[in-house]
């Protein structure tokens, strides 16, 4: 669902057809998958046209990569973004290490704010 929502949210944005960035997102606490991966979302956008994969490997890198408990993940997703209470978990899971943030998200940061509150209302 995640990524299906990231996809569609990045073609509407319209990127820029010289935009290439990858993204993982790992669970650092998360179940193990099949082939050796655990829990979490692998982004790719090459040329401007995004793909995802489900499922990452514990060492696998990207331009982005975010780690996040299972905890402070499903906690996030219990706010809209426009409550200050989301800001102030945030905040809260970066300063105590349940969330890290590696790389330069800015050339997606729209992408990725614009389906939070679609994936709450979904995860509700």
């Amino acid at each position: 669902m995640v990524g299906e929502l990231l996809c569609d949210a990045a073609v509407k944005a319209g990127l820029s057809p010289n935009l290439n960035l990858s993204l993982v997102e790992r669970y650092t606490d998360g179940i193990a998958l099949p082939g050796g991966l655990i829990q979490g979302l692998r982004l790719d956008i090459s040329g401007g046209t995004p793909s995802f994969r489900v499922g990452v490997f514990p060492d696998e890198v990207a331009d982005v990569v975010i780690e996040v408990t299972a905890n402070a993940a499903r906690a996030l997703n219990t706010f809209r973004s426009d409550d200050p209470e989301y800001s102030a978990a945030l905040n809260s899971y970066l300063e105590s290490n349940e969330m890290q943030i590696a790389g330069d998200l800015s050339e997606i940061e729209a992408v990725f704010a614009s389906v939070h509150d679609p994936i709450v209302q979904r995860t509700i």
